[in-house]
């Protein structure tokens, strides 16, 4: 690729959306950590209503998913669609009013969240004005991202392209069906399902937003930069294709397993149950995948930390969709619905496969939007201690998790000889605190590695450069041609 149709490429907003995805980084991360804060020691409320648990909590999730997610996404999906399609965005007035308009739903969750207005429902919490704006910079994103698709210069779609459609098709089929609701106010509204309804069209949304927005998003993450920073072609390009087709249809099948023992129909939670089962096949596939595409490049794991925040978060990836499944089965599920074991499972997700992939295509991006030579960071060392504590924090969290989640499943579950509860509610989560304290450790522990980040990024924009320098990331190879083309 020459560097004519380098420069023509529009990475003024791929640059704000990476710079964006840094801040609501340390903003929603650091809210959660004094959310784990307050569980340890829940006077750090304050007794202030908009400091209260059940007020942040929506807020750091919807700041790590939508903030930080978010915008890693869409920072990938606009530097990606252009590199593999050779072509500039095809608006880029459009482009800004995507970043300025998804800056201005962030602002309005954090305003509103805190004071209480909220639908109360879970991932979808903001009200009806937020949720139409929501919608109209989604569709924009849609308009740019397959408007530069239908204008490419090279006949062959990428296969992380394919997957960042889904993204964008998929989330905006959910948030538009689970958001339709009846305005009462400009703050309130009351959803237009009801009952167990409401419940099955909740969980639709709230399964697929992990499947689509957490998943299929950051696969496209993960096809495009391991290989790219591997200096690797995908392993098999004809599995990318039975990953994508296989994940995207069976999905959407499995959102009833969160509603297993409620009024649901058994049938239908029977059937969320069975398909999350066999989603453990191509999602297992697709890590396979990305593992294996550093075949013949494995020494590169001792020498660039950037490979190594790839590897382990989809190393991560194939943990959370193994245990997700399991945790699907009714048996199972039944020790471990309502426990923290569920919280230690959305963290390995979250944390190990979210955060990490986003963190290694951040690191790898941020030099070449400002101008710099490929893996030519502030500081390689910093890199490399920001994955030790990412990597340390997430397993001193989920691990604490896990075990708070078997012990509060077994001591719930306890039953005397005369079939009376051997524990109080209280009981239990009184032998729940050295799990909160270890929670803690590892929280603080990552959002000290976030904060390690955000100074090398800063100082990296600031053009300066310790003596240690980044081995230069090699090109990205093509695939054989029995396993079609690449970027």
């Amino acid at each position: 690729m020459t560097s004519v149709e380098e420069s023509s490429y529009d990475l003024g907003v791929v640059r704000f959306f990476a710079i964006a995805t840094v801040v609501w980084g340390l903003v929603g991360m650091g809210v959660g950590l004094l959310l784990a804060a307050q569980l340890a020691w829940p006077a750090l409320n304050f007794d202030i209503p908009w400091l209260s648990y059940g007020r942040l909590r929506p807020l750091h999730t919807n700041a790590v998913i939508f903030a930080f997610g978010g915008c890693a996404l869409m920072a990938s999906a606009f530097y990606v669609v252009q590199r593999t399609c050779r072509t500039p965005l095809i608006s880029r007035g459009l482009a800004w009013f995507v970043f300025w308009g998804w800056q201005l739903v962030i602002l309005s969750a954090a305003i509103t969240l805190p004071l209480g207005i909220t639908s109360s429902k879970e991932y979808a919490e903001l009200e009806w004005p937020i949720d139409i704006l929501i919608a109209v910079v989604w569709v924009a994103f849609g308009i740019v991202f397959f408007g530069t698709i239908a204008k490419r210069k090279v006949e062959h779609i990428y296969v992380a392209n394919w997957f960042f459609g889904a993204l964008i098709i998929g989330v905006a089929i959910l948030h538009i069906f689970n958001s339709l609701a009846l305005p009462v106010s400009l703050t309130k509204s009351y959803s237009a399902y009801a009952g167990s309804m409401d419940a099955m069209m909740q969980w639709w949304y709230g399964h697929n937003a992990v499947g689509f927005f957490l998943t299929a998003g950051f696969l496209g993450i993960m096809y495009y930069f391991v290989p790219k920073q591997a200096g690797r072609p995908v392993y098999s390009y004809r599995l990318s294709i039975v990953h994508f087709w296989a994940l995207i249809a069976i999905y959407v099948w499995a959102g009833p397993h969160h509603l297993h023992y409620t009024s649901l129909p058994d049938w239908a939670q029977s059937l969320g149950m069975v398909m999350s089962l066999v989603l453990l096949a191509p999602s297992w596939g697709g890590m396979i995948n990305g593992i294996m595409t550093l075949s013949g490049a494995w020494e590169k794991l001792r020498t660039d930390p950037i490979i190594k925040f790839l590897i382990v978060s989809i190393s991560f990836y194939g943990m959370s969709t193994f245990e997700g499944p399991m945790m699907s089965i009714k048996t199972i599920n039944a020790l471990s619905h309502n426990t923290d074991w569920t919280v230690g499972h959305v963290h390995s997700g979250a944390l190990g496969w979210v955060a990490m992939v986003s963190m290694g295509a951040l690191y790898h991006l941020i030099p070449i939007l400002f101008g710099r030579k490929p893996g030519e960071m502030y500081s390689v060392k910093l890199i490399n201690l920001h994955f030790w504590l990412a990597t340390l924090g997430t397993v001193i969290y989920i691990a604490s998790m896990w075990v708070n989640g078997l012990l509060q499943g077994l001591m719930w579950r306890a039953t005397s000889i005369d079939g009376t509860l051997t524990y109080s509610f209280a009981e239990a989560v009184e032998a729940s605190y050295p799990g909160y304290y270890a929670r803690f450790i590892g929280g603080a522990i990552f959002f000290i590695g976030m904060c390690v980040m955000a100074f090398n990024v800063y100082q990296t924009t600031q053009g300066k450069t310790r003596s240690e320098a980044a081995a230069p990331a090699t090109p990205l190879m093509k695939p054989t041609a029995a396993e079609g083309a690449s970027a």
